[in-house]
């Protein structure tokens, strides 16, 4: 019963969502609770506050047989245990404590005690009716032991978007795990009492494991936030450039797109991926990384969506009524399903562009964060050559509300190809949400996205001289 008012609880957020889209142009975005503002340039929907705890709940997801005798994935273990709340925090943390097990096991109730499992790492996102979102840091697991055995998930709850640091965490829960439960908690303990490193520093947890002795773990945050939830690799390797060009078109234009793989980490990583090369905007609809078994009937969703599902669900997925949707198959690097005008939101000009900086697999970048580097500057500079010029035709009152002048803007980009595609980017939700953050401050705020603008301006101005 529980599961079923979830259910409905989900899909009814997703109506009010749909109805709400169109009033939601032109309110101010709201204050995420975690107190952190997203400003132009480092625009987010995740928090990345240094000082910040690093997580607000770990839970451990088991599979409990129901009275039918089917397996149902229930939280076996919370840390910590927050007790004093209000009823709005109350309702809200069951509501979120409700959720998790749907996501940690999103594949169903047909699972069997087992003797050999690959664990796997994945991720999902929860948003809070304000519009601030939770992540979740999964690792699935089999515990050890000689018998068969069901897998477990461990669930790291946190409000930080930063998943290569979290999948590294896992990889010490894992490791503690296999030894005993028992270890877990006291690293999990210390990570708590720890703060979230500024970007570029380090944290290091003391952990004492038997027969080992006492560990240092370090855990280095990223110098860069925009890069740190990540991995352009993986969306290459399921996707070719061409194809990734297409998939980044239907997102900037906020469509629906459904992605299919087998694994939950590729699901989970590849998608990230794709929202990613959205920055410095951020995507505002619908967002499941791991859409759940109860929860498919999301593709029928009249609102742009992005959803992850895995391809056991193709057959269920095809029998639902979409419109105008993008099916990506990440297993064979395939569109199932197309609007048709894919091939043209792009400029031709820009488009060649970009295909032609994309790195391939076969590149000789060395290092992972290198690659991702290079494909999100390869995406950054399309945004700059397009809405670069935004500051400029946003005019100032004496009180100093900036007022953004969508005419001028449009018409000051000389290329028709360009200025079509820009007329129809700044209806979108992520270009309101970002030019009502820009229209705040009359100083620019001197974040990445900023400084590429610069450069580029920068660039213009000496060939202009040469």
């Amino acid at each position: 019963m529980a599961g079923e008012r979830l259910v409905r609880f989900f899909r009814n957020s997703l109506r009010r969502r749909s109805s709400r889209r169109d009033d939601s142009q032109d309110a101010n975005p709201t204050e995420s609770k975690s107190g952190v503002d997203a400003r132009v340039g480092q625009r987010s929907s995740f928090s990345y506050s240094a000082g910040h705890p690093f997580f607000e709940y770990l839970v451990v997801v088991s599979l409990k047989k129901d009275t039918k005798g089917n397996y149902e994935p229930k939280i076996t273990y919370q840390f910590p245990k927050r007790e004093n709340l209000l009823r709005g925090q109350r309702e809200e943390e069951e509501r979120l404590l409700q959720a998790i097990p749907l996501f940690c096991f999103p594949d169903g109730n047909e699972w069997a005690p087992l003797t050999d499992y690959k664990s796997e790492t994945f991720s999902f996102v929860l948003t809070n009716i304000d519009g601030s979102r939770k992540i979740g840091y999964c690792r699935r697991l089999l515990p050890s032991g000689r018998d068969a055995r069901l897998p477990e998930v461990y669930c790291i709850v946190s409000c930080l978007g930063c998943f290569g640091l979290f999948s590294k965490i896992l990889d010490e829960v894992e490791k503690r795990r296999q030894i005993s439960a028992a270890v877990v908690y006291p690293f999990m303990q210390g990570l708590r009492e720890s703060p979230f490193p500024a970007p570029g520093r380090t944290v290091t947890i003391k952990s004492f494991i038997p027969e080992s002795g006492t560990e240092q773990i370090e855990l280095t945050r990223p110098l860069d936030s925009h890069l740190e939830h990540v991995e352009f690799q993986a969306l290459l390797q399921c996707l070719s450039p061409e194809k990734i060009l297409l998939v980044f078109a239907s997102v900037v234009l906020e469509r629906r797109i459904v992605f299919l793989a087998d694994e939950l980490s590729s699901l989970s990583t590849c998608i990230h991926s794709a929202a990613a090369l959205l920055y410095p905007f951020t995507w505002a609809h619908t967002y499941i990384p791991v859409v759940p078994e109860k929860l498919l009937s999301t593709v029928c969703c009249p609102t742009p969506f992005m959803v992850g599902i895995q391809k056991r669900y193709l057959a269920e997925v095809l029998d639902q009524p979409m419109d105008e949707v993008l099916l990506v198959d990440l297993s064979q690097g395939v569109f199932l399903k197309m609007v048709g005008d894919e091939e043209k939101i792009l400029p031709p000009k820009l488009k060649s562009e970009m295909l032609y900086s994309l790195p391939t697999m076969n590149n000789n970048i060395q290092t992972s964060e290198e690659f991702n580097a290079h494909v999100s500057d390869t995406f950054i500079q399309f945004f700059v050559k397009m809405i670069g010029h935004y500051p400029a035709h946003i005019k100032w009152s004496r009180n100093g509300k900036g007022n953004f002048q969508e005419q001028s803007f449009c018409k000051a980009l000389t290329s028709k190809t360009n200025r079509r595609f820009v007329k129809k980017f700044v209806k979108t939700q992520m270009f309101s949400l970002f030019i009502q953050e820009a229209e705040k401050s009359r100083k620019c705020i001197e974040g990445y996205f900023q400084q590429k603008i610069n450069e580029y301006q920068d660039q213009k101005k000496y060939r202009r001289l040469s």
